[in-house]
């Protein structure tokens, strides 16, 4: 006999919940590790061993099915890094993946902490600057697109199309209608773009045609590849910088620990990512009757990994809705876990890293200087706008 599973009629994708989402994780962790969500018609994990443990179970917990609620996108992820399960998933992740190891992002160290340092002087001699606009977007958009090698033209859309994938990504709600023709005005850019003489030579896109011509990959897979790029280079980092600087620029105590100790910059990072992801949650394709915990899930079913409420569990992190840059969560949740662990997270951290040094060298105090502007969106928990003020 099956044992009874909590159900909830949360409606995770409403206005409000996405404006907030955290005291309603809040109430299904309390609810169960696992719960039934009426509006979605499906099972969610919510705290951080459960959530930890299907990641780590991939032939349970698949990819290969697409790893988000729409199935339309699901559709459009398969063979891409994140839509694929070993061995594909394998492959094309060595692949798309020679660009962002440890040792090919260190050799961007010094082009990126250089433009870095650039910006931040020229916003500190402003005093008041917009810290996603002015500052997030910054590196991504005038370095990373450049590292992918598609055309000028066009890229000023990438940031409008990234958040129409993700909020496509979500149920079909209003949100998801509306951000279908941007869309399908980035399939038209990708299919008219992603050709040999169009991509700048030694570009990331120019090292997947060369793996296509070697036989490593099918030509075909290049334009979803292409987007395994896009993701880490723009919406997730701009985002993750952005809500990294709200909170800093909340807590005085924390911008002046930076300061004292500037060693403390990555584990900030760190925490940052843990307390306020980008991205909130993926799904997983059961490929088995399975049991979690007490809860038997049926094959052929997606369950929603909640990563955002699963790093503020309580049974995991102390206190775990305080932001403090001296907690480094090393094993958070925020950049995934298991074989599909964020590809391009050394990359991000360098970006972040890059801007946070540059603007404590030079900046006392990081304050508000007005209302923040929430994104709300279906896949992406970020800010449009942050009002910052330096001294």
């Amino acid at each position: 006999m099956r044992t009874p599973v909590p159900n909830s009629d949360i409606d995770l994708f409403s206005e409000s919940a996405l404006a907030d989402p955290f005291p309603l994780y809040h109430q299904l962790r309390e609810a169960g590790p696992i719960v039934w969500l009426d509006q979605l018609g499906m099972f969610a994990a919510t705290r951080f061993d459960i959530v930890q443990a299907c990641l780590r179970d991939p032939k349970t917990f698949s990819s290969a099915h697409g790893a988000v609620l729409s199935e339309a996108i699901n559709g459009l992820m398969t063979g891409s890094t994140i839509g694929s399960d070993d061995p594909d998933h394998q492959t094309h992740r060595f692949i798309v993946g020679r660009p962002l190891t440890p040792a090919a992002v260190r050799e961007l160290t010094e082009r990126v902490t250089a433009e870095a340092d650039a910006v931040v002087d020229r916003l500190v001699a402003k005093g008041k600057f917009d810290g996603v606009t002015e500052l997030a977007w910054h590196l991504p958009l005038t370095i990373v697109s450049r590292f992918v090698g598609l055309p000028e033209a066009g890229r000023e859309r990438m940031l409008v199309w990234g958040e129409a994938i993700a909020n496509m990504a979500g149920p079909d709600n209003a949100r998801a209608q509306a951000a279908a023709p941007h869309l399908q005005e980035m399939g038209a850019y990708l299919a008219n773009e992603i050709q040999r003489e169009k991509l700048a030579p030694g570009s990331w896109g120019a090292l997947l045609m060369d793996a296509a011509d070697r036989g490593e990959i099918a030509a075909e897979k290049i334009p979803v590849l292409m987007a395994d790029y896009l993701g880490p280079a723009l919406d997730t980092t701009i985002g993750a910088t952005g809500n990294l600087l709200w909170r800093l620029s909340r807590d005085p105590s924390q911008w002046a620990a930076l300061r004292a100790d500037t060693s403390l910059i990555a584990s900030a990072i760190l925490e940052g990512v843990r307390i306020d992801p980008p991205i909130h949650w993926f799904t997983r394709w059961v490929t088995q009757n399975t049991s979690v915990g007490e809860t038997e899930l049926d094959r052929d079913t997606r369950v929603l990994l909640l990563y955002a409420s699963a790093n503020r569990d309580d049974r995991k992190y102390p206190d775990p809705d305080r932001f403090d840059v001296r907690r480094n969560p090393r094993d958070h949740l925020g950049w995934g876990h298991g074989v599909h662990f964020c590809l391009g997270v050394h990359l991000a951290k360098l970006e972040m890293q890059a801007v946070l040094t540059a603007l404590v060298r030079r900046v006392e105090r990081l304050e508000p200087a007005g209302d923040p502007v929430l994104k709300i969106n279906n896949g992406l928990h970020v800010f449009a706008h942050l009002p910052l003020a330096v001294h």
